[in-house]
């Protein structure tokens, strides 16, 4: 994933947010004990969790039995199917005009 940190001067888009006097505290103080700016702060943290939530929807752990069971799974040959061959018969809603 790219990375998402980046200079003051290359920032052109402008994000707005509303928090509670506690919210606000709460990150000004860690701000400062990170030694960043509120906003350097909060952009940081945003992007890392945004990046994370990311992350979940593609990367999935597993235990090692899981794990092989699944490559157990993917060894075995192809059994028929007769919901995806209806499936793969029929038009795709785009073509079907």
């Amino acid at each position: 994933m790219a990375p998402t940190t980046s200079s003051p001067a290359s920032r052109t888009a402008r994000l707005g947010l509303r928090a509670t006097p506690e919210q606000e505290a709460v990150l000004r103080r860690a701000a400062a004990v990170a030694h960043k700016s509120l906003t350097d702060f909060i952009l940081d943290s945003a992007c890392l969790a945004a990046e994370q939530t990311l992350l979940d929807q593609r990367l999935f752990m597993v235990s090692d039995s899981q794990y092989q069971a699944l490559m157990d799974l993917l060894e075995q040959p192809e059994q028929p199917n007769a919901g995806l061959r209806d499936l793969f018969a029929r038009k795709a809603p785009w073509d079907a005009k």
